[in-house]
């Protein structure tokens, strides 16, 4: 019942669909030129033999969704692989990294002529899809082709998994059609396979397996030479109602280290002016990138408000703060941060990375806080204790170093079906 409920309202639901698509342009959370490619129109033309779509809905997946498509081109050389995401962040972010043999679209509203649409022009071989992005419409429409459909680091929150218990019906038919569940851990395993999944198989987090992101020297010299010795640290992909509590981090620690600078990078780049007037606020000096303005002896934030270069700011300081975590974003992923010999620290709110903070905190490669009121106790400690930041950081880059075994077990988990594609 609720199954068909949710394709009658997804199917005359048309116009609120094209008001919200309307929207989300305005806000500038759509490409207007690429628009269409949510109704599951595109320009491109698919190209001849086999094709694997993968689809990871936002940033996290699209850069663990990038080791594993490399790993399967080279091992699967005559394939082509589509890659869809639902935002643009993540459309940003893969433009200039993508593998030789992969294209990128934005993925179709799960809407029947749509999804539909959308398979008719580019008529995969193969599905994958990473972690959680389960539309009803769209794995059943590829279930009734014949498509085989595999979930890679398969994970349901406690709240999704709730929800799908109390539509147990339409849980069983979706995940009773997938071909494989290659799920992070034994427990959520177990949660699939109360589910209905039919094959589940332990692959690891795939997000351990990301590699160490690409660095722009040139743009990493020119800022080190304006920091110069100062302490800096790092806010990395802060959103709404973090701002404050990390700006007022930089009040506190300004008192006790003179030469404290902070670097802001806001997880969503047009929110720099909110920013900007919030530290104004508190008396702070604010230099923006995009502006061009340089961090000069006086400035305690810099707003790194581009997208594309984390890199740079993993790069310039030994002590990051994942965001994402004091807010219910459900925290970003500690590993791109990891590779850089970072000490890392995050909030309590790490649902959508808990497996790998959980493993960080137990072999020490992380530290989690327990409030915005903590934030400035943990970061002095940090900087006042250099065997503490050394050894949380060594371990973190170990961690980080072996996630390639993770790669190559799922890739193994995969290669049948694609060997096996007609």
């Amino acid at each position: 019942m609720i199954q068909f409920l949710y394709k009658v309202i997804m199917t005359l639901g048309i116009p609120v669909v094209e008001v919200i698509l309307l929207i989300r342009t305005f806000l500038g959370k759509e490409d207007p030129n690429r628009i269409n490619e949510r109704r599951g129109i595109t320009k491109l033309k698919r190209p001849h033999g086999n094709l694997i779509w993968l689809h990871a809905s936002s940033v996290g997946e699209s850069i663990a969704a990038l080791a594993l498509m490399e790993k399967l081109l080279t091992s699967h050389p005559l394939n082509t692989i589509l890659i869809t995401t639902g935002t643009l962040t993540s459309a940003k972010l893969l433009k200039d990294r993508l593998p030789h043999g992969v294209i990128h679209q934005f993925v179709p509203i799960d809407r029947p002529a749509w999804v539909k649409r959308f398979l008719n022009h580019w008529s995969p071989n193969l599905v994958l899809i990473m972690e959680s992005e389960f539309w009803p419409i769209q794995i059943l429409q590829i279930n009734s082709r014949e498509i085989p459909i595999i979930i890679i680091n398969a994970r349901l929150s406690k709240t999704s998994y709730s929800r799908w218990c109390w539509a147990k019906s339409m849980a069983r038919s979706i995940f009773g059609s997938i071909e494989l569940i290659i799920a992070t851990n034994t427990e959520q395993a177990q949660r699939f396979q109360t589910l209905g999944a039919r094959k589940i198989q332990v692959g690891g987090n795939l997000k351990r397996s990301a590699k160490k992101l690409p660095v722009k020297v040139a743009a990493i010299k020119e800022l080190q030479q304006q920091i110069g010795s100062r302490k800096v640290w790092l806010a990395a992909s802060t959103h709404e109602g973090e701002d404050l509590a990390v700006i007022e981090t930089q009040k506190i620690l300004k008192t006790k280290f003179s030469n404290m600078l902070t670097i802001i990078v806001p997880r969503h780049p047009q929110r720099r002016d909110e920013i900007r007037l919030l530290a104004r606020a508190n008396q702070l000096d604010v230099a923006c990138r995009t502006k061009n303005e340089t961090i000069q002896p006086e400035t305690d934030i810099y707003i790194a408000d581009t997208l594309g270069e984390m890199s740079i700011f993993f790069d310039l300081t030994r002590y990051v703060f994942i965001a994402g975590s004091l807010v219910p974003v459900g925290g970003h992923n500690p590993i791109e941060p990891a590779h850089f010999d970072c000490a890392i620290f995050f909030g309590p709110l790490m649902a959508k990375n808990q497996e790998i903070a959980d493993e960080m905190i137990k072999i020490k490669a992380a530290i989690q806080i327990t409030s915005n009121e903590s934030l400035p106790h943990t970061l002095e400690e940090l900087l006042n204790n250099d065997n503490l930041s050394k050894e949380l950081s060594c371990n973190a880059r170990k961690y980080a170093e072996d996630g390639g075994t993770i790669l190559e077990s799922i890739s193994l988990k995969i290669s049948p079906y694609i060997v096996g594609i007609k």
